[in-house]
């Protein structure tokens, strides 16, 4: 989940952004791990197809792997201490990637980590934002399935918009505006129970979760977007590298606060799993595949891979856990997809 480099005012707006910080930015300046550079030498369209089948992969396995963690229908692993693992394996990506830049260029004003105070007391409040959306990323499934999810974290786009149009006094087409509606059609169509005495499959706890997960990254994505113009020519890999400092610095926090007992009794490692790890390696790379797309392939790549994640999550669930593949949740992924391509292609030119 890598940030996208902020642009020059006089340049293109990419528009709103969807999901976490990372999936914001575009372009990166400097190679982000020698994987990512290997990719760089290959035809253009295989380039794209490689970095798609990433994207679709790791996104629609996400949900997939967190339900599947789950011994006995709950978490025997402490939360705390698995999203503090993901901000490591993230800080230690960017440190890497860092390491090589300075081999290559040298070390530079804009790559190198030494700061001040004022430039990087902007990054604990979107590390807190993140905190808590990623902590509730694992509760929500006390109330929705893998599938629903996928489902119900389009929203964030909504948000993101919104917020867009509030705090950067950005405009939106009437294109995204209709994309919206749709987009919350969708949610709603797919969610639809026929077989129950409920009209919704998920409850209402489950939907003030997905909202509040939604606010939560579209603040935090909107206001980083905001503070990272100051200075544009920053290299990614060392805005990363704080911002996920701070990351590991909360969630520490919250494993004291949380979980101290129990990791300090059974271990930090107590109830791991082959799957546990796997789960935590698809939230570190989840963000530079995005970073991938937005570097070697573009933007109509991201909405697709999204759209056919939703799909193979709920076609993976099918043999996994037993889901049932309605008429309503296919009708209203179709929706979903078709408002986030319109959200995409209806962004209003500069």
């Amino acid at each position: 989940m890598e940030y996208r480099k902020i642009k020059d005012e006089d340049q293109p707006d990419s528009g709103p952004v969807d999901g976490d910080i990372e999936s914001s930015r575009g372009k990166s300046p400097a190679p982000i791990s020698s994987s990512i550079a290997a990719l760089g030498a290959g035809p253009q369209w295989k380039r794209k197809t490689i970095v798609t089948f990433a994207l679709t992969f790791l996104t629609s396995s996400q949900a997939i792997l967190i339900v599947w963690s789950k011994r006995a229908g709950k978490y025997e692993y402490s939360v705390t201490t698995a999203n503090f693992l993901v901000e490591t394996l993230k800080c230690f990506l960017s440190l890497a990637a860092l390491a090589r830049t300075w081999k290559n260029e040298g070390v530079t004003e804009d790559n190198r980590l030494s700061t001040t105070i004022n430039e990087v007391s902007v990054y604990p409040i979107p590390a807190a934002l993140y905190l808590v959306k990623n902590l509730l990323q694992y509760y929500i499934f006390a109330y929705v399935d893998a599938p629903g999810y996928q489902i119900l974290k389009n929203l964030n786009i909504i948000s993101t918009g919104v917020l867009y149009r509030m705090i950067l006094k950005r405009k939106l087409s009437e294109i995204q505006w209709a994309a919206f509606i749709l987009l919350c059609a969708g949610c709603t169509t797919a969610q639809l129970n026929p077989s129950s005495d409920h009209v919704l499959q998920t409850p209402f706890q489950g939907w003030m979760m997905a909202i509040v997960m939604a606010l939560l990254s579209g603040f935090a994505g909107v206001y980083t977007e905001a503070i990272m113009k100051k200075r544009p020519s920053r290299n990614i890999n060392v805005q990363n590298f704080w911002l996920y400092v701070f990351g590991m610095a909360f969630n520490a926090v919250a494993i004291l606060i949380q979980d101290f007992d129990a990791v300090m009794n059974k271990g930090f490692f107590h109830g791991y799993s082959f799957v546990t790890v796997l789960m935590i390696l698809n939230h570190a790379l989840s963000g530079l595949a995005v970073s991938m797309v937005m570097k070697y392939a573009d933007n109509i790549v991201k909405v697709y891979s999204t759209s056919v994640a939703m799909l193979l999550t709920a076609v993976v669930a099918v043999f996994l856990f037993g889901f049932h593949l309605s008429l309503a949740f296919f009708l209203g992924t179709t929706v979903v997809s078709v408002s986030v391509y319109l959200h995409s292609a209806g962004k209003p030119p500069r």
